[in-house]
């Protein structure tokens, strides 16, 4: 009984790491260009970002060889959330599929499916369709790039009708 138990927090574990049938992550990945600050510009609705304004994730690296997370943003009552947490490559370090956790040994999928060249437009998504963000280096990127990637995650099945744009100025 104790080694199915095992075996299926193992399983449920690495479903948490994994990635959606159809989706693919993008190869040639180089982390030190992905390193920085982002801001959220859409997100899908999640209970642990409800509500939040002018969000932004800031990557750096970690002694470990890992990348440290931050996460930061602003409360409806003016008071700022921060969440820190920690990623690492699930597999070859050129191919932009991790895995992050903000508490204890719980990771969940971080899944960078497209990114322009020049490492200012990114699309995110976990282990499946419920999750989905597009960042930029940018608060204010260009309307049709913003266009251009909901189209893409459109096609890839994701319910981009149900995208809240982020505030993030007032």
């Amino acid at each position: 009984m104790r080694s199915l138990l095992c075996l299926f927090t193992a399983l449920l574990l690495t479903a948490c790491t994994g990635i959606a049938d159809g989706i693919r992550p993008v190869t040639g990945f180089q982390l030190d260009r992905y390193l920085g600050t982002w801001y959220e510009i859409a997100r899908l609705d999640h209970s642990f970002e409800r509500g939040l304004e002018q969000v932004s994730a800031t990557y750096s690296l970690r002694d470990d060889g890992g990348v440290k997370v931050l996460n930061r943003g602003k409360q409806r009552d003016g008071s700022w959330h921060e969440a820190e947490g920690k990623a690492y490559f699930v597999g070859n370090p050129d191919e932009a599929r991790l895995k992050v956790s903000f508490f204890g040994p719980f990771y969940g999928g971080y899944n960078v499916i497209d990114l322009d060249p020049d490492y200012q437009l990114s699309l995110v998504t976990s282990y499946n369709h419920d999750y989905l963000w597009i960042l930029s280096r940018s608060p204010n990127p260009p309307k049709a790039k913003m266009d251009a990637l909901v189209a893409k995650a459109k096609s890839l099945g994701f319910a981009t009708n149900q995208l809240i744009w982020v505030k993030q100025s007032h």
